[in-house]
């Protein structure tokens, strides 16, 4: 079955390259969610508080790949105690979060989220909201880094060839 979560993990360049690698992810695109204007710019997200984070919209096979494995993946390329900060970014627009469109998702993400805080001294900063509204970004943020291999991104090289190798092996046929 196909479905959909919206991870939103700082710059989303990376973001995207990083969840688009992984077996089972179907589609990515990169926008701004959450926030509290209709149709913002990249200029508006950045410099003029709209209240968005630049967010991955995942469809997934979740066949494939569950949401606790896909998750637990995203987990490893943030920092999940940072607020409004990821690598060399910051500002609200670069906050982590959680935003899902069905209520039964709810439950996998607070008991995922449970477990990571486990790892934590501090309290985990993702946001775990349902999802308000998401506006596809610009065309040339779609894909970046693959349009631009040399392009910043606060997730290292090696993360991205860990995610195309990545198997959910409660997916796996019995």
């Amino acid at each position: 079955m196909i479905k959909e979560i919206y991870l939103a993990g700082g710059c989303f360049w990376g973001t995207e390259k990083y969840l688009e690698n992984i077996p089972g992810i179907l589609f990515t695109e990169v926008g701004y969610a959450n926030g509290n204007t209709q149709d913002p710019t990249y200029e508006e997200v950045c410099n003029h508080g709209t209240g968005h984070a630049e967010t991955v919209r995942v469809e997934y096979d979740d066949t494939v790949v569950g949401l606790p494995f896909l998750l637990k993946l995203y987990y490893d390329v943030i920092n999940p105690v940072s607020k409004n900060r990821q690598g060399g970014d910051m500002g609200s627009q670069y906050r982590t979060g959680i935003y899902y469109t069905e209520e039964t998702d709810l439950p996998i993400i607070e008991a995922s989220m449970e477990e990571l805080q486990k790892n934590f001294r501090e309290k985990i900063a993702i946001e775990c909201l349902p999802l308000t509204g998401f506006f596809k970004a610009e065309e040339y943020h779609q894909k970046y880094l693959n349009k631009n291999p040399a392009g910043y991104c606060h997730i290292g090289a090696g993360h991205f060839e860990k995610a195309k190798a990545a198997v959910d092996t409660s997916k796996k046929s019995k």
